[in-house]
């Protein structure tokens, strides 16, 4: 699972001691709360399927799809499946793609969930195998389904934004120049990057 609160306040207490700017926000913002979601192949599957669509849509899609493979997320029963049974359930071509990319990988054990490598860069290079999952929905997951306290998804516009106002910074940090300063962080980029979240649109900063 996720980072706990605790965690999440003892590595932005971390942060805070060598960086101002994260202290001086800590004061007027407080810890933000844990994101947490359930680890397993499911949750990717979720993601997926909420990939690029309104919260509506995706919530209507994710109904038809679990009524289909049943509670249980039967991967088999989703390989079973013709075009038309998943188009029915709201899945695009492209989804659907996706989504059997996942399955085959997991039911094949190419992609194991439960025993990602321990390295966060292993882990990742893993996770994009699947089609449709980048490297942001890679960190996103080992972040708040794993709570590996170090993934920094410097490639997150809300991080970069994040950055931009704790920092004082003249402009929106690039991706390279995001991941350059959070050097100092580790190894608790992970709190650092929810803390961004939990910043960047705060009218109080």
């Amino acid at each position: 699972m996720g980072l706990s609160a605790a965690a999440i306040q003892q590595g932005l207490d971390a942060v805070a001691r060598i960086e101002p700017g994260f202290a001086r926000a800590l004061t007027v913002a407080g810890y933000p709360d844990p994101r947490i979601r359930e680890r397993g192949y499911g949750t990717m599957l979720r993601t997926i399927v909420g990939q690029q669509v309104s919260v509506a849509a995706a919530a209507s899609m994710w109904r038809k799809l679990e009524a289909h493979i049943g509670p249980e997320l039967s991967l088999e029963r989703v390989l079973e499946s013709d075009f038309d049974t998943l188009r029915g359930c709201g899945l695009s071509r492209q989804k659907q793609g996706y989504i059997r990319s996942l399955c085959e990988l997991v039911v094949t054990g190419a992609v194991d969930f439960e025993h990602l490598p321990e390295d966060d860069e292993a882990a990742i290079a893993q996770l994009v195998r699947i089609k449709g999952v980048g490297r942001w929905s890679a960190e996103i997951y080992l972040l708040f389904a794993e709570g590996r306290g170090d993934i920094w998804p410097a490639g997150d516009l809300a991080v970069q934004a994040g950055l931009h106002k704790l920092l004082d910074l003249p402009e929106r940090p690039s991706e390279k120049r995001t991941r350059e300063l959070a050097e100092a962080w580790r190894p608790h980029r992970g709190a650092t990057a929810i803390f961004t979240w939990h910043c960047y649109n705060n009218p109080a900063l």
